[in-house]
Protein backbone atom coordinates (compact mmCIF):
# COMPACT_ATOMS: atom_id res chain seq x y z
CA UNK A 1 0.00 0.00 0.00
CA UNK A 2 3.02 2.32 -0.27
CA UNK A 3 3.68 4.94 2.35
CA UNK A 4 1.71 4.68 5.55
CA UNK A 5 0.94 8.37 6.11
CA UNK A 6 0.75 11.49 3.97
CA UNK A 7 2.44 14.53 5.43
CA UNK A 8 0.29 17.04 3.51
CA UNK A 9 -3.06 15.84 4.84
CA UNK A 10 -4.83 17.51 7.79
CA UNK A 11 -5.84 14.20 9.39
CA UNK A 12 -3.32 11.49 10.15
CA UNK A 13 -5.01 8.35 8.94
CA UNK A 14 -2.68 5.58 7.92
CA UNK A 15 -3.24 3.48 4.86
CA UNK A 16 -2.65 0.49 7.12
CA UNK A 17 -5.66 1.50 9.25
CA UNK A 18 -7.82 1.59 6.11
CA UNK A 19 -6.45 -1.80 5.01
CA UNK A 20 -7.12 -3.36 8.43
CA UNK A 21 -10.64 -1.90 8.42
CA UNK A 22 -11.20 -3.44 4.97
CA UNK A 23 -10.10 -6.83 6.28
CA UNK A 24 -12.55 -6.56 9.20
CA UNK A 25 -15.43 -5.49 6.93
CA UNK A 26 -14.67 -8.27 4.44
CA UNK A 27 -14.60 -10.84 7.27
CA UNK A 28 -18.00 -9.64 8.54
CA UNK A 29 -19.46 -9.99 5.05
CA UNK A 30 -22.73 -8.07 5.03
CA UNK A 31 -25.24 -6.85 2.50
CA UNK A 32 -24.69 -4.04 -0.01
CA UNK A 33 -25.70 -0.52 0.91
CA UNK A 34 -27.74 2.03 -1.00
CA UNK A 35 -25.21 1.94 -3.89
CA UNK A 36 -25.82 -1.80 -4.41
CA UNK A 37 -22.09 -2.57 -4.29
CA UNK A 38 -21.25 -5.96 -2.79
CA UNK A 39 -18.01 -6.83 -1.02
CA UNK A 40 -16.97 -8.80 -4.10
CA UNK A 41 -17.64 -5.84 -6.40
CA UNK A 42 -15.72 -3.51 -4.07
CA UNK A 43 -12.80 -5.94 -4.09
CA UNK A 44 -12.56 -5.91 -7.93
CA UNK A 45 -11.08 -2.39 -7.77
CA UNK A 46 -9.76 -2.70 -4.23
CA UNK A 47 -6.64 -0.54 -4.47
CA UNK A 48 -8.51 2.39 -6.02
CA UNK A 49 -11.51 2.05 -3.67
CA UNK A 50 -9.33 1.96 -0.54
CA UNK A 51 -7.26 4.89 -1.79
CA UNK A 52 -10.42 6.97 -2.28
CA UNK A 53 -11.55 6.25 1.28
CA UNK A 54 -8.11 7.05 2.72
CA UNK A 55 -7.73 10.22 0.63
CA UNK A 56 -11.14 11.59 1.56
CA UNK A 57 -10.78 10.75 5.25
CA UNK A 58 -7.25 12.18 5.42
CA UNK A 59 -8.24 15.41 3.69
CA UNK A 60 -11.39 15.86 5.75
CA UNK A 61 -13.65 15.65 2.69
CA UNK A 62 -15.25 12.29 3.51
CA UNK A 63 -19.00 12.43 3.91
CA UNK A 64 -20.99 9.23 4.40
CA UNK A 65 -23.59 8.37 1.81
CA UNK A 66 -27.17 7.54 2.83
CA UNK A 67 -27.87 4.12 4.28
CA UNK A 68 -30.19 1.54 2.76
CA UNK A 69 -33.25 1.02 4.95
CA UNK A 70 -34.12 -2.62 5.52
CA UNK A 71 -37.17 -3.66 7.54
CA UNK A 72 -36.49 -6.62 9.83
CA UNK A 73 -38.74 -8.49 12.24
CA UNK A 74 -38.10 -8.13 15.94
CA UNK A 75 -37.18 -11.25 17.92
CA UNK A 76 -40.73 -12.07 18.99
CA UNK A 77 -42.21 -11.37 15.55
CA UNK A 78 -44.68 -8.86 16.95
CA UNK A 79 -43.41 -5.95 14.86
CA UNK A 80 -40.58 -4.78 12.66
CA UNK A 81 -37.82 -2.25 12.94
CA UNK A 82 -35.75 -0.41 10.35
CA UNK A 83 -32.11 -1.34 10.01
CA UNK A 84 -29.78 1.06 8.18
CA UNK A 85 -27.23 -0.73 5.98
CA UNK A 86 -24.18 1.42 5.13
CA UNK A 87 -22.24 1.00 1.91
CA UNK A 88 -19.12 -1.18 1.97
CA UNK A 89 -16.94 1.93 1.71
CA UNK A 90 -18.76 3.60 4.61
CA UNK A 91 -18.43 0.48 6.77
CA UNK A 92 -14.67 0.67 6.17
CA UNK A 93 -14.58 4.37 7.08
CA UNK A 94 -16.68 3.72 10.21
CA UNK A 95 -14.33 0.92 11.24
CA UNK A 96 -11.28 3.19 10.85
CA UNK A 97 -12.92 5.80 13.10
CA UNK A 98 -14.20 3.24 15.62
CA UNK A 99 -10.74 1.66 16.00
CA UNK A 100 -9.12 5.07 16.54
CA UNK A 101 -11.73 6.11 19.09
CA UNK A 102 -11.44 2.75 20.84
CA UNK A 103 -7.65 3.14 21.04
CA UNK A 104 -8.03 6.56 22.68
CA UNK A 105 -10.95 6.02 25.05
CA UNK A 106 -10.67 2.38 26.07
CA UNK A 107 -7.85 3.09 28.58
CA UNK A 108 -9.96 5.71 30.39
CA UNK A 109 -13.25 3.80 30.63
CA UNK A 110 -14.31 2.64 34.05
CA UNK A 111 -13.57 -1.05 34.62
CA UNK A 112 -17.26 -1.64 35.40
CA UNK A 113 -18.38 -0.35 32.01
CA UNK A 114 -19.47 -3.28 29.84
CA UNK A 115 -21.64 -1.88 27.05
CA UNK A 116 -20.27 -1.76 23.50
CA UNK A 117 -16.71 -2.52 24.54
CA UNK A 118 -14.33 -5.02 22.98
CA UNK A 119 -14.20 -8.41 24.66
CA UNK A 120 -16.94 -7.38 27.14
CA UNK A 121 -20.64 -8.02 27.14
CA UNK A 122 -23.80 -8.50 29.17
CA UNK A 123 -22.65 -11.85 30.55
CA UNK A 124 -19.48 -10.24 31.89
CA UNK A 125 -21.62 -7.66 33.71
CA UNK A 126 -23.80 -10.44 35.13
CA UNK A 127 -20.69 -12.32 36.31
CA UNK A 128 -19.40 -9.19 38.06
CA UNK A 129 -22.78 -8.71 39.77
CA UNK A 130 -22.89 -12.35 40.81
CA UNK A 131 -19.38 -12.18 42.31
CA UNK A 132 -20.29 -9.04 44.27
CA UNK A 133 -23.50 -10.63 45.55
CA UNK A 134 -21.43 -13.34 47.25
CA UNK A 135 -19.02 -10.77 48.76
CA UNK A 136 -21.61 -8.31 50.11
CA UNK A 137 -24.59 -8.87 52.38
CA UNK A 138 -26.48 -5.68 51.49
CA UNK A 139 -28.57 -4.59 48.50
CA UNK A 140 -29.47 -1.23 47.00
CA UNK A 141 -32.88 -1.23 45.35
CA UNK A 142 -33.55 1.58 42.88
CA UNK A 143 -36.69 2.31 40.92
CA UNK A 144 -35.93 4.60 37.99
CA UNK A 145 -39.22 3.94 36.20
CA UNK A 146 -40.45 7.53 36.56
CA UNK A 147 -37.01 9.17 36.36
CA UNK A 148 -37.33 10.16 32.70
CA UNK A 149 -40.73 11.72 33.42
CA UNK A 150 -38.89 14.33 35.48
CA UNK A 151 -36.29 15.22 32.82
CA UNK A 152 -37.15 18.57 31.20
CA UNK A 153 -37.55 18.18 27.43
CA UNK A 154 -37.52 20.90 24.78
CA UNK A 155 -38.17 20.49 21.09
CA UNK A 156 -35.15 21.13 18.90
CA UNK A 157 -35.61 22.16 15.28
CA UNK A 158 -32.26 20.46 14.52
CA UNK A 159 -33.50 17.03 15.48
CA UNK A 160 -36.64 15.10 14.79
CA UNK A 161 -37.14 14.17 18.43
CA UNK A 162 -37.08 16.04 21.75
CA UNK A 163 -33.74 16.41 23.47
CA UNK A 164 -33.07 16.72 27.21
CA UNK A 165 -31.98 20.04 28.59
CA UNK A 166 -29.54 20.54 31.41
CA UNK A 167 -30.23 22.70 34.42
CA UNK A 168 -27.50 24.48 36.38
Amino acid sequence: MGELKASDKPFEISKRAVWEAWEAVRANKGAPGVDGQTIEAFERDLKNNLFKIWNRMSSGSYFPPPVRAVEIEKAHGSCTRILGVPTVADRIAQTVVAKELERKVEPIFHPDSYGYRPKRGALDAVAACRARCWRTDWVIDLDIRKFFDSVPWVWSSRLSRPTPTCRG
